[in-house]
């Protein structure tokens, strides 16, 4: 009988195991998890603080006997794998009757990731949230002490969620965020609009804060603040849990994660890694990268099932990562997917960057709200690289289409052609995935945008600020130095604008548009100012 060994009973390797039986009812299949449970929805335990999600049960997909009885998977919880003997192919097992040797002739290792601990002097009372047992231990500190205040270090998803769960128990929530801004995958002009909305609801928000001690009540700050937090919570990242893997033997990245091919070996042909301790291969650069997300490590686990069973052929190769992801704080959704600006530009590409502020859907239907997106674009093929969507309805919606777009090497101008489901409670006879495709093919033809951080060079470098808004808006804020023309006045002052560059710009970039196609048929150097003075007022934002 055939023998495959599963090191971790999550994601990747719960999706590994169940695959695997149902293409192979001889094989013996044992999974073994280092902690009590398997098969948990890790991604809701935040949700369970607040009691959002009222039953801990909720959280626990499959038992060990569940497994036993539907797939019959021998699932051994609270079992470690300490080490791996290659040359007899069996793996130390240490758990609760002891220690053991097993034989295997596969070996897929799913361990998962271990959350990264600073270190902070007073760094042991920090709790993280990664298993249900971190769960437990967060929800028996707040239940027997009733604690009134938090922090958590960290602004990426866990920690953001993991906050707007404690402000519903009525707590004091402080995040603590090393970087200058939250949210790693947003570039910074789309992370203020999160940081804004998450202090509107009562959560503080701390970026380029270096965290030096933890006391018995409190988090010191580098910068001498010192922050209430009866409970404190590292949130900071993951690391692969790649201990296993070194003991062996076997190659790991610069980064930690565990080295495999297209189809998830390892350097050693009978070992196998997924899941977030093994690299991915980035989309846009072909390189490798890690990528800590759920519906990846299921999607590998399908295609390494596949493998040891014998289905190898062109369907079995895992495709590069796009790295698709959203995370929704107080009815505010951010998602992202691919490469942020800041990632592209650090690759040193030629980028061309677009931002449009259209409504959800039909703006005259009840429910409408403002959805805020950006496309970062190679300026020398037209492929998308990434995308970012924060708003209060719809983000997922257009993720998904771009990222779909981006699966399929669709050009960004080609997104105008897009045909998509409209009614005007869904979407806009004019959705913002083709609006995004009508501002790419603008420029395409001709017409030059200035970011919002280029507004000080544009000044420097001669450029007259027109705001081409009513005085209503302008007198509400503007560039510096801008003078007020608005755009149905435009041809009424063509003669002392001639002569000048001018950057124009408007509150979301439409009008700005049509002030430049103006302008410039009359023979005047204009720009527009992307996304407007809404997106210069985000990017500019304390």
């Amino acid at each position: 009988m055939t023998t495959t060994v599963i090191v971790g009973g999550v994601a990747g390797g719960m999706s590994t195991a169940t695959r695997l039986r149902r293409l192979d009812e001889n094989m013996e299949i044992i999974v073994v998890e280092g902690t009590g449970h398997v098969s948990f929805a890790n991604c809701g335990l935040p949700y369970h603080v607040s009691d959002t999600i009222p039953k801990r049960s909720s959280l626990l997909l499959q038992t060990p006997q569940s497994l036993r009885a539907r797939f019959n998977l021998d699932v051994r919880v609270n079992t470690l794998a300490t080490a791996i003997d290659r040359e007899a192919q069996t793996v130390t097992l240490v758990g609760p009757d002891g220690t053991s040797q097993q034989h295997y002739d596969y070996l897929v290792l799913s361990p998962g990731g271990v959350p990264i601990i600073p270190p902070i002097p007073g760094i042991d009372r920090a709790l993280t949230l990664r298993t249900v047992e971190d769960l437990d231990a967060i929800k028996e500190q707040l239940d027997s002490t009733n604690a009134k205040s938090a922090a958590l270090i960290g602004g990426g998803f866990i920690g953001l969620e993991l906050a707007e769960n404690l402000v519903k128990r009525g707590m004091d929530v402080t995040v603590i965020e090393k970087a200058a801004q939250i949210l790693a995958p947003l570039d910074p002009e789309m992370a203020n609009i999160v940081t804004k909305h998450l202090e509107k609801n009562g959560v503080k928000v701390i970026t380029g804060a270096d965290t030096t001690a933890i006391t018995e009540k409190t988090v010191e700050l580098k910068d001498g603040q010192s922050i209430n937090a009866e409970l404190v919570v590292a949130a900071i990242g993951v690391r692969p849990r790649n201990e296993l893997a070194v003991q062996a033997g076997l190659e790991v990245g610069e980064r930690g994660g565990i080295k495999v091919d297209e189809q998830l070996r390892t350097n050693d042909p009978r070992i196998f890694a997924l899941g977030d301790a093994a690299e991915k291969i980035d989309a846009a650069s072909q390189a490798p990268t890690l990528v800590p997300l759920a519906q990846t490590a299921n999607r590998h686990g399908r295609l390494l099932a596949d493998i040891i069973a014998g289905r190898d052929d062109d369907r079995t190769t895992v495709k590069p990562t796009l790295g698709t992801a959203i995370v929704g704080l107080f009815e505010l959704a951010a998602g992202a997917v691919g490469w942020n600006e800041k990632r592209a530009r650090a690759e040193g590409r030629n980028v061309r960057i677009i931002h449009l502020h259209p409504m959800s859907h039909a703006g005259y239907y009840p429910g409408a709200a403002q959805l805020h997106l950006k496309l970062v674009i190679d300026a020398e093929t037209d492929l998308i690289l990434g995308a970012q969507a924060v708003g209060r309805s719809g983000v997922d919606k257009r993720i998904d289409v771009i990222s779909m777009a981006m699966r399929t090497g669709m050009k960004a101008q080609e997104l105008a052609d897009v045909e998509l489901a409209y009614s005007p409670q869904y979407g806009s006879a004019k959705d913002p995935i083709n609006m995004a495709g009508f501002i790419d093919d603008n420029i395409l033809r001709g017409e030059r945008t200035f970011q919002w951080y280029e507004v000080e060079d544009a000044i420097n470098d001669g450029w007259t600020l027109v705001d081409v808004r009513t005085p209503g808006e302008y007198e509400r804020g503007t560039l510096p130095g801008a003078v007020n023309i608005s755009v149905d006045e435009l041809r009424d002052h063509i003669d002392e604008l001639r002569g000048k560059k001018l950057l124009v710009n408007c509150q979301v970039g439409l009008r700005g548009h049509i002030a430049v196609t103006i302008l410039s048929q009359y023979g005047i150097e204009a720009a527009n100012l992307d996304g407007g003075y809404l997106t210069y007022s985000h990017g500019t934002q304390k």
